[in-house]
């Protein structure tokens, strides 16, 4: 049976879509945080820093990438993480192995590469339109600069130039911003 992701219902201020997705998570989150935290009052205020943090985050889910619950894992496993990371009540001193081991590694890299993917996409779109279609086209489609003139009618020299251009402003961009999981 495939369930409708809700992640999406919930970028999108559906109405009912954050109780649906606490209907459907509570659990799993709730097991993730109490296996790991000390007391049950330090795990229910993991379980609400979670779901904040799936609703600030659900537009960055995307369903080809992972799994709804895979992402709802990821972000309940970050969270914890954070909790035992800051001191507070630990159950021993060290990160479990299976909430740090390298499937779990491989899991937050995909997400962060996939959130990193995103700002880009943002970024594009202050480009200058003869830029971000060069690079379109070059990262999109894989074609060659010689390519692009042809399929544009520019000039290869133009097309160079709005590449390096387009990748010069994306590198300030990128370097301005702050990233996705820091404070602003």
């Amino acid at each position: 049976m495939t369930t409708t992701p809700l992640l999406p219902l919930v970028a999108s201020a559906a109405p009912g879509a954050v109780e649906a997705c606490i209907d459907r998570y509570g659990g799993l989150v709730w097991t993730i945080a109490r296996k790991y935290l000390a007391s049950a009052s330090d795990a229910e205020d993991a379980v609400q820093e979670v779901f904040l943090d799936l609703w600030r985050k659900a537009g960055s889910f995307d369903e080809r990438l992972a799994g709804e619950a895979t992402f709802v894992t990821v972000i309940a496993r970050r969270r914890v993480i954070d909790m035992l990371r800051a001191g507070r009540n630990r159950k021993n001193c060290q990160l479990p192995d299976d909430l740090v081991g390298e499937e779990a590694d491989a899991a937050e890299n995909h997400f962060m590469v996939a959130e990193q993917a995103d700002r880009i996409r943002g970024f594009m779109e202050d480009l200058r339109s003869e830029q971000r279609r060069v690079l379109e086209l070059a990262i999109l489609h894989g074609m060659s600069q010689s390519s692009i003139a042809e399929e544009t009618g520019w000039p290869l020299g133009t097309v160079k130039s709005h590449a390096r251009r387009g990748i010069e402003r994306l590198r300030e961009m990128l370097s301005a911003a702050p990233s996705a999981g820091e404070v602003q």
